[in-house]
């Protein structure tokens, strides 16, 4: 008899934090209509953060590529018209550091 009389407490808790939980959505819903400035504010430094990230990623990208580019085309170098090319390639990548 004693399980029986858990089984509502139990139940009448679940269905009490699921509407606390539910409740708590509403409240952070009507939090985001009536603060729009915040919501601005936020997305805005947000912006600026995925922005920087971005760069960071694509110039350490780009380095990647470059350098593996030169170690790849230093072998060429032996090749007779293609190794003459990629000297000359190799030599602007390395005037232009």
């Amino acid at each position: 008899m004693s399980k029986k009389t858990k089984q509502p407490i139990l139940i009448d808790k679940i269905d009490l934090l699921s509407r606390k939980k539910d409740n708590k959505r509403v409240a952070e819903y009507v939090e985001k209509v009536y603060k729009t400035r915040k919501i601005i504010q936020i997305n805005y430094i947000l912006g600026i953060v995925r922005e920087i990230g971005m760069g960071i990623g694509f110039t350490l990208l780009t380095a990647l590529i470059v350098y593996l580019l030169v170690y790849v085309l230093r072998g060429w170098v032996d090749l007779p018209y293609i190794g003459r090319i990629i000297a000359d390639l190799i030599n602007i990548i390395e005037n232009y550091r």
